[in-house]
């Protein structure tokens, strides 16, 4: 017999508007459906008025290596599986990689059937330049891991797109500005696609101090890319001024632009040193 197909589907993030015909035809006919939520998919199914008539299964994260080889042998036998996550595309910060993988690796074919994605949605509505970016999927939960992640981004010169929980937004962010400094743009993209979509532009001390109060729903943050690193500290010391008026202690307003900037903090306190001697 000839072998099915894995078939990966994005499902609308908020507007039902936004489900493809190729979603719906899929969610009609496809053998199997795996499913993130299975009742969130019926009732998708339902608003979108179509019938699954094929059979549906649990997948998420805590059964998914269970679940692998029977829809492998699924396919194998000449069916479609249709893999659908809650919202958005499965494999991407969802379940939906190791079936992929698996897949792949015994030479069943894999299509796609392209549509809604948090992360495109959020670059383009940034208003940061995006020609180039990476996708870090959700920041690490705890403080110390966040503050060693964000460091890797202190020089990085594509844009950075990331998910975040509301709940820990206003903690991110405020350890954004610690390590990247408070000058740094970003965009916190809120319930995309849904009745209150909210984008919010500004600098990392901005939007620190807006998350406090105001951080709910589903949250995309895009990060700009750093500046190319200044081939002089001493082109930096008015920014170390700056934040030291502000009330920042020298040393750590040295370390907050070094970091942003990409050069030696060593230097960079030198530099403002010496500016200070002449």
């Amino acid at each position: 017999m000839a072998a099915g197909r894995l078939v990966l589907a994005a499902t609308p993030m908020g507007d039902i508007g936004d489900a493809s015909q190729r979603l719906r035809d899929a969610l009609g006919t496809a053998d199997v459906v795996a499913a993130e939520d299975t009742r969130r998919t019926r009732s998708l199914a339902k608003a979108l008025g179509v019938e699954i008539t094929g059979r549906v299964v649990s997948f998420y994260d805590h059964v998914e290596t269970a679940r692998i080889p029977q829809l492998l042998d699924d396919i194998a036998a000449g069916q479609t599986v249709l893999l659908v996550t809650d919202a958005g595309m499965p494999s991407v910060s969802d379940p939906g990689y190791r079936l992929v993988a698996a897949a792949v690796e015994r030479d069943l074919p894999v299509t796609c059937l392209p549509g809604p994605s948090a992360v495109t949605t959020a670059l383009a509505l940034s208003g940061l330049p995006v020609e180039r970016f990476c996708f870090d999927g959700f920041a690490p939960r705890k403080g110390g891991q966040r503050r060693e992640w964000l460091r890797t981004l202190a020089a990085e010169p594509r844009a950075c797109v990331f998910f975040e929980a509301p709940h820990r937004l206003a903690d991110c962010l405020a350890d954004a500005v610690a390590v990247l400094g408070p000058g740094r743009r970003a965009a916190v993209c809120r319930e995309l696609t849904k009745t209150y979509e909210e984008i919010v532009r500004g600098t990392l001390g901005e939007l620190a101090e807006w998350a406090v109060e105001h951080a709910r729903g589903e949250i995309t943050v895009v990060l700009e890319g750093a500046h190319p690193a200044s081939a002089d500290p001493a082109e930096l010391v008015g920014e170390v001024e700056t934040l030291v008026a502000s009330g920042l202690r020298l040393k750590d307003a040295c370390g907050e632009v070094a970091a942003a900037r990409g050069v030696s903090r060593r230097e960079l306190y030198d530099a403002v040193l010496a500016a200070r001697s002449v």
